[in-house]
């Protein structure tokens, strides 16, 4: 069953990892400066919000976007960042279950093996960890957050691997990567960007 990791022991890893704190107590974390960092987007709706300058590093995904979306990033922890994956709130637990995302991550977290009532008292980006045998629950969460956020964002990450993926409220997967044939492999899924992007 997925289990918690405190935020203090995710801190204490993560900047071992070389990462860096972006928000105190947060799960928000991105690589130091200077670290050749490369970027894929997946998204599922058309968003014209996404700067110009971004557009050459998106995938599009067919609908229905948040299964499909979700279904490929199991593939690549499951094929490509093999071992433990964090997942982590960009703002903290106790936000997000009493105010941001009350109304249905509660039921999401129980269908993923999560009991909520641990999670919410947490003022802070704690994770849940999912281990390689537990590819069903994590897909579950994924697609639940991808479908349901509609302000906040959350975080992925893979102790001791060189990635980061933002579950961003738009319904899409933002990668980065300091590792050039896994930023290959992430920029093969999906399709090319329509003209609809522009709006």
């Amino acid at each position: 069953m997925p289990r918690i990791i405190d935020f203090e022991h995710v801190l204490q890893r993560m900047e071992a990892d070389g990462f860096r704190s972006l928000y105190h107590n947060s799960g928000s974390f991105g690589f130091s400066p200077g670290a050749g960092v490369r970027y894929a987007g997946w998204v599922g709706p058309p968003d014209a919000s996404i700067r110009a300058e971004a557009r050459a590093q998106l995938r599009q995904f067919a609908p229905p976007h948040a299964q499909r979306l979700a279904r490929a990033a199991a593939d690549v922890w499951a094929e490509h960042l093999v071992g433990a994956i964090w997942m982590m709130p960009m703002s903290h637990w106790a936000y997000e279950l009493e105010f941001g995302s009350r109304d249905w991550m509660p039921a999401a977290l129980r269908e993923a093996g999560m009991d909520p009532a641990l999670l919410s008292p947490r003022a802070d980006g704690s994770a849940i960890q999912f281990d390689s045998n537990e590819r069903g629950p994590f897909e579950t969460l994924v697609e639940r957050l991808l479908a349901g956020l509609s302000s906040s964002d959350f975080m992925l990450a893979f102790p001791g691997r060189p990635a980061l993926c933002t579950v961003h409220h738009h319904e899409q997967l933002w990668w980065q990567t300091t590792n050039p044939a896994l930023h290959a492999l992430l920029m093969e899924h999906g399709s090319e960007p329509g003209p609809s992007e522009d709006g």
